[in-house]
């Protein structure tokens, strides 16, 4: 073998060296910018990032940058372009692990896969008390929340007005995806509440001469007088009997609201003289919504309500949270002089 060709074979075996040993460093560059761990020390609290709606790939890496998720912004930014993500944002909620890499997070934020987040409801008072719920846990804030529940013309093209308009909500657990805006939120319910007012529940309350919003007003009067599931169906059969021999349903859960204070724990005459269609005491009917989201149970217990000949009760004076029922003024008098001595024994002026 001449020098010559030893020293091209040489040469040769140089350059693939060389060449090897040039594509297994960009190898580790890349696996170093791109495929690398990034999320190393999450918040276990809260490993979630929040990509609003409406955001840009700026706004989408200040938010990584500011929670520490972003090694090299360069790097991000351009594998970011090359897995055409710049133009793709989608919002929501998202969760990260320690261990991703900047391809991870790239393509989950690409994909737009978000975790969801449950939204328990029950027992709202007002929709002040709803949007405030409601924006702690999706992107909605609490003012285009109280908008909506306030817009006659949007609430009327659903069935609703302002008035009656929280009897959408059917209290319970509900899944959402954090970027649900207020519209969003509405529909859901109002999908929720087409399916909960099956065409049985619906002959039942069209029965009691109610419709579904009706049964609502009466079933959340329920749920603020007791607590108590086994005698629900006997205090809605007492209120749905004095509508029937058309009495005012003088329903003190009704001033509670009317006064809205609702620490009041003894409903005085001077509650009773309140301005308010929800005065139950001054005006006759239901009151025109209902008074908090009631329970399932309450719903229920007025659809299936108890046919007694009672038209009064009154806390008992053992406080237990059961009443005491009568079917004349008179017993009722006296059950409501007994509670009174208990109240004051116990201190409870107001």
């Amino acid at each position: 073998m001449s020098t010559k060709s030893f020293n091209y074979k040489k040469y040769f075996v140089i350059i693939i060296v060389m060449v090897t040993l040039g594509t297994s460093f960009l190898g580790i560059m890349a696996y170093l910018k791109f495929l690398s761990p990034v999320v190393r020390n999450i918040d276990i609290n809260d490993p979630y990032v929040y990509i609003p709606t409406g955001s840009d790939f700026t706004d989408v890496a200040a938010i990584l940058k500011k929670k520490n998720l972003i090694d090299n912004l360069n790097d991000f930014t351009w594998l970011a372009k090359q897995m055409k993500y710049v133009n793709h944002i989608k919002p929501g909620k998202y969760k990260l692990h320690n261990g991703m890499s900047n391809k991870e997070i790239i393509e989950m934020l690409r994909a737009g896969r978000q975790v969801s987040v449950m939204l328990s409801i029950n027992n709202i008072r007002k929709v002040d008390g709803l949007a405030l719920l409601i924006s702690s846990k999706l992107e909605a804030d609490s003012n285009s929340i109280v908008k909506l529940f306030n817009d006659s013309i949007y609430l009327s093209q659903h069935g609703f007005n302002t008035y009656n308009a929280i009897s959408v909500i059917i209290p319970n657990t509900y899944e959402f995806y954090w970027n649900t805006s207020a519209e969003e939120f509405f529909e859901r319910m109002l999908k929720e509440y087409k399916t909960f007012w099956t065409a049985n529940r619906l002959k039942m309350a069209d029965g009691l001469g109610l419709d579904p919003k009706q049964v609502t007003v009466v079933a959340s009067i329920v749920e603020k007088e007791t607590r108590q599931k086994d005698e629900k169906p006997i205090l809605a059969g007492i209120y749905l009997n004095r509508l029937k021999q058309g009495w005012k349903l003088e329903a003190d859960p009704t001033l509670v609201y009317a006064a809205n204070d609702f620490s009041i724990k003894r409903v005085l005459n001077v509650h009773k003289q309140i301005k308010s269609p929800y005065n139950t005491y001054l005006n006759f009917g239901l009151p025109p919504g209902p008074i908090c989201t009631p329970s399932i149970e309450s719903i229920d217990a007025v659809l299936n309500r108890k046919k007694t000949g009672y038209m009064f009760f009154c806390a008992r004076e053992d406080f237990s949270g059961y009443h005491n029922y009568a079917a004349t003024y008179s017993e009722h008098m006296r059950n409501a002089r007994v509670f009174q001595a208990a109240l004051n024994r116990r201190g409870i002026k107001k």
